[in-house]
Formats: structure tokens, sequence, C-alpha cells
């Protein structure tokens, strides 16, 4: 069945050829650059020339006329079918053998497709590979004129999205099937953290103003957005403080040289969108993979902290699908309060506003939350606001009264938890806005899921893995034939 006589014969003299015009241009003194850039494009059409030869040298996967499988007799269809097979060297054309019931049916059974293991679509695995990597870091053009430099050959944008949708569908079974870090390499303490990021969203043909360029009313946006829902997971060993740590920490920029790091950091994001026919939330989906990390990770009496913006939907969710954890109001965001009622009393960028936020952040820490409440209450009645100044600190203080059973931060902070969803934000930044909000671009729900699931891939370092795991999950769908069709080759060739 392999013909290994007279193969790689072309190989060897393309070879040679190399040879004999490197030997040239080094006699002749020639810059390096010159030669690089014609010895790259050499050896990409010797590796391609390699592979087409390896591909003849299997043959055409002629097990004989007919073949018996489970059951069935499957025979071997008068024409040779072909194939094109792109890949990181370029193309190749495959003949090869098909074995079905009739020639206008699906071919049922391909002898060396399953031996070679070759790809469901057009493009090889290792193309597929080094494509996305690209995609996943820049828009799909400037990936497509980065690899057309490289590799010698244009591929299309749409093929690239395509492969985009394609690769991505393979992530929800790789991450169920992610094991837990080893215990002895997690910390003391186990945190989730959730935030929202908006993604930029085309209108669909049924929405308004898809057509046209009717005027747009006050307010409204060229685009809109969808939020995705950003969740990290990771254990960090308690980093015990004290309220005025944390305050030189932020007005200061003091950080402490001794902060732990965190461990085994895994991120993800999930759109709303519909999931066999229902529409399923984005915070429901990533709460629930959320839950299934904490199960598989939590060790026995190990603490679990929550960290959140103050999202009322967040907080439900946390006690529906992670009960028992200890939810911790993100300070920042509480931060962001205080500036906000400061701004009410004093001008932007003053002293006297920071100095108001700095005084109320103390005592905030110090687990005085209702003296700070009632402290701004009691401001408003004696500056005697009014107007838009008013509404702005009722919201600061039911923002804070609603979230107060959240921010016992002189508890959390001798207990050595992290106060701050610094992790989250990362990864609102990098998994989501580096990405999804470039210039111009504007996504469909389909898209925005599956560049977000490989980002999330690639950011928690599991490429490769997922990479080796998507290409056996695939030869395993497609040729689910390939230990008959490898006892049938060696039966005809001994």
């Amino acid at each position: 069945m392999v013909a290994q006589d007279g193969a790689f014969l072309k190989s060897q003299v393309e070879f040679g050829a190399i040879l004999a015009r490197m030997q040239k241009v080094a006699s002749e003194g020639r810059s390096i650059r010159e030669v690089e850039k014609e010895l790259h494009g050499s050896l990409r059409e010797l590796g391609r020339l390699m592979l087409l030869e390896h591909v003849r040298a299997q043959g055409k996967g002629d097990l004989g006329p007919t073949l018996e499988y489970r059951g069935r007799v499957l025979r071997r269809l008068h024409k040779r079918q072909m194939r094109r097979l792109v890949t990181v060297f370029g193309e190749i054309i495959i003949r090869r053998a098909v074995y079905g019931t009739r020639e206008t049916q699906k071919h049922e059974l391909v002898p060396l497709d399953a031996r070679l293991e070759l790809p469901e679509g057009e493009f090889s695995c290792l193309l597929q590979d080094w494509a996305q990597s690209f995609c996943i870091e820049e828009s799909y053009e400037q990936s497509q004129r980065k690899l057309e430099r490289i590799l010698g050959f244009r591929m299309t944008v749409r093929s690239l999205e395509h492969m985009n949708l394609h690769m991505a569908r393979a992530v929800p079974s790789f991450l169920a099937a992610q094991p837990a870090p080893p215990p002895q390499e997690e910390g003391s303490i186990l945190v989730v953290t959730v935030d929202g990021k908006g993604v930029p969203m085309r209108r669909e043909v049924s929405e308004p103003h898809a057509h046209g360029r009717k005027r747009r009313r006050k307010g409204e946006k060229a685009n809109k957005k969808r939020e995705a829902c950003v969740g990290a997971v990771y254990s960090v060993e308690p980093f015990v403080r004290r309220p005025r740590d944390i305050v030189d920490e932020t007005f200061r920029e003091r950080r402490r040289q001794d902060r732990p790091e965190p461990r085994h950091k895994r991120l993800r994001a999930e759109l709303t969108r519909p999931i066999d026919g229902e529409e399923v939330r984005g915070k429901e989906l990533t709460f629930r993979w959320l839950a299934q990390e904490v199960a598989q990770r939590r060790q026995p009496g190990q603490p679990l902290v929550c960290l959140s913006d103050g999202d009322a939907a967040l907080h439900r969710m946390q006690e529906n699908h992670l009960p028992g954890a200890d939810c911790v109001l993100d300070l920042y965001h509480a931060m962001e309060r205080l500036w906000d009622a400061a701004h009410c009393f004093h001008p932007e960028g003053s002293q006297e506003a920071t100095d108001f936020v700095e005084q109320r952040l103390q005592r905030i820490l110090e687990g005085k939350v209702g003296r700070v409440i009632g402290g701004l209450s009691q401001m408003a009645t004696k500056h005697q606001l009014r107007g838009s100044r008013l509404a702005q600190l009722n919201t600061v203080v039911g923002y804070l009264s609603n979230n107060r059973a959240y921010m016992k931060y002189d508890e959390y902070l001798a207990k050595g938890y992290p106060i701050g969803s610094g992790v989250a934000e990362g990864a609102c930044r990098h998994l989501v806005k580096d990405r999804m909000e470039g210039t111009g671009m504007r996504w469909r729900v389909s898209g925005a899921q599956a560049m977000l699931h490989l980002r999330g891939v690639w950011l928690n370092d599991d490429w490769d893995a997922f990479q080796h795991r998507r290409a056996q999950e695939e030869q395993r769908l497609l040729h689910p034939y390939r230990s008959f069709v490898q006892q049938q080759w060696e039966r005809k060739a001994a």
C-alpha cells in the first residue's frame, strides 16, 4: 500500500538545487537580507513538495473493489475523488479512492483521509492554528496581510472568519474536560470575580434604521452594545492589610512588593444568545461555569470569595450558584461612587474632592459604612442640594445602602481577602476590549462569542492543549473507521 520506491525523488532534486544556489550566493558574498528572503521562499516550496510526496507515497487508499464495514458492503466508486488541502507550505491536491453505495451519494468511507487524518475543511490543522493565533489578537484584515507576508499566499477574510466560527465550536467541550489544577499548587483562598463589558454589535436587518441614512435622534448611538459577562477564577494566599495600607496604595501609589500573585487564573466571557432554541443569559452561563470550577477546585474548609460590582442580578446569581461564598463589593466601584459624591460639593480635580474621598474611604475600610451613608445624607440637607446634584448624591447613597452587606472591609482585610477586582477589570480589557472594540468593529452574536471563546483559551495559556484535543475530537467524528482502515491497510500490505 505504501509506495516507498522512488518516493521523495523530486524533493531530493529540489533540495540539491537549493544547496547549489546557496553555494553560488555564498561565493558571491550576497547580503544576508537577500539570501534569507530567497531561502525562505525556496524552503516553503520544498516543504510543499515533500508533503505532496508524503501523500503520494501512501497510494490512493484503494483497499479493493468492496469493503465490508459494520455489516454493510461498500463498493469502491469508479472515479477517484480529488480534494484540495492548503497547508503552511501552500496548496496540494490529493487524489484518492472513496467507498460508498452510489456515485451520487455521500462518501461513507475514505481510507486515505482516515490514514492521513485529514481535517474536515480545506485548511490543514497547523495552518488553522497559526491563522487563528493571529486573528484572536488583531483584526481579520490585519491578520490576513501578516499571514500573506509569512506564508506567501493569501487567505480571504471570509475564510478566516469561517475558520474562527468552526474552531470555536470545540471550546465548550474542551473547557468541560479541563482537569482541576493540582491542589498543592493552589492558594489558600479561592476567588471568583464577575464583571461586564459591552461589545459593539451590528444592527440586524429587522431593526430600525438598518438601511438608509436616517438622522438619529438625540442620544441615539450609531450602534448598540451587548454586554459580555466576564468571569475569572483563581486562588491566592491571604494578604492581611490595614485600612491605611489600602488608602496609601490608592492615593499614593505605594504598591506592596509582597503582594501574592494569583494562581491558576482562568477566564471566560459569555454573551446572551440562543442555545438550542432558547435565549440564555450571559450571566447565567458565566455563573454555571464558575460553579463547575469551584466544585472542582475548592478544598474542604477553603474560603470562597466572590468579587462583583454591586449589580443586584450578579448577587442573585451568586446566591443561586455559589451559596456560602463571601460576597465582596469591589472597592474600586465603591470609590467611583465616593468620587461622584465628592463632585456634588467640590469641583472635579480639586484637592478638596480628593480629601473628601480619602477621608470617607478610610472610614469605609474601617467598617464604618453606616456613618458614611448617614454623613452624606446630612451633607445634602446642610448644603441644600437641589436638582441634578441631589439626584446624583441620592444615587450614591442608594448604591452604598444596597451593597452595605458586601462592604465589611475591616473583616475582609483581617482575613487577607482580596477586595479589588483587578483581575476582572484586566480580563474585561484583555479578553474583550482589546480585540472587540477596534476602530469600526461591529459584531454579530455568533462571531463575537466565537472570538471570545478562543481568546479565553489563548489568555488561559491553553492554546496548544486545545488545538491537540480539537484535532483528536475532529478525527474521532470524521473518521470513526480509522482503526478498521488501518487493519485493512496492513492486511493488504502483507
